[in-house]
């Protein structure tokens, strides 16, 4: 049986890359990913076959991924990340669900097998950078109404705010969209403190990574990109200081034990 890993490599730094994950790219003949994601995974890539797709081609590349595996070539289809997390796996299975659907003309993909490999996701990068922020109930969202319409992503944010979740924010800024992450701020302004922590993490991991901690009402698009995870706490997080050390948690209530 021919055989596609779908592979979340980590936010960048190789120390991240699980060793199941880097052991399924060593397995694997062929390679199918956006090409700064095998340029950070090094030399773990040498002698494949690299199957470079760009940005905004993932239908494409999900495609293409299957098609390899179903023609006999072990193959991995690698996102940055947790490939489940906002990433390249679900529409691997959207479109074998559309097969079995008979919306598409591929019997051939439903005789791969599926081997899924997770990954640290920015989200679990920047709490660890900034301390402990998802120490508690958290979620996310995603503020790129290209596939999700915008009232669908507000009222996700206001059900946030009502839960009293802390939430990291993917996709907050892009060079087409800039005010939906102050929307989100405005919202969430609604439901906790001006002063909750918020971290913003750009290139979390990578050799240019920089680490912001800020407070809600001082969040704005001007301090963000489409490189850039905006995490904000809940009504309980905190923000502590020891000389130059700092840290942003979110106590899970034992201090009721302590």
């Amino acid at each position: 049986m021919t055989k596609l890993y779908l592979i979340g490599a980590g936010p960048g730094d190789i120390d991240l890359v699980a060793p199941r994950a880097t052991k399924a790219i060593e397995n694997s003949s062929d390679l199918v990913a956006y090409g700064l994601y095998l340029k950070l995974l090094g030399c773990v890539c040498d002698g494949k076959v690299h199957h470079d797709l760009p940005l905004g081609q993932e239908i494409d590349r999900a495609r293409l991924a299957l098609d390899l595996a179903a023609s006999g070539k072990t193959t991995a289809l690698i996102s940055s990340g947790d490939i489940g997390v906002y990433a390249m796996a679900t529409l691997v299975f959207e479109l074998l669900d559309r097969q079995l659907q008979g919306e598409e003309d591929h019997p051939e993909w439903l005789d791969v097998e599926i081997e899924t490999v997770p990954g640290v996701s920015a989200m679990q990068a920047g709490s660890s950078r900034a301390g402990a922020l998802l120490g508690h109930d958290f979620c996310t969202i995603s503020l790129s109404d290209l596939l999700t319409p915008w009232q669908t992503i507000e009222k996700r944010i206001h059900s946030c705010g009502t839960g009293d979740f802390v939430v990291s924010f993917y996709n907050p800024k892009s060079k087409k969209r800039d005010w939906q992450i102050n929307t989100a701020r405005d919202i969430l302004l609604q439901y906790r403190p001006a002063n909750t922590p918020v971290l913003l993490g750009r290139q979390l991991t990578r050799e240019d990574e920089s680490i912001t901690l800020t407070t809600l009402e001082k969040l704005h698009s001007d301090d963000v990109d489409m490189f850039t995870l905006v995490t904000v706490g809940n009504s309980e997080s905190r923000h502590i200081i020891n000389g130059n050390k700092e840290w942003i948690y979110t106590p899970r209530g034992y201090s009721k034990k302590l």
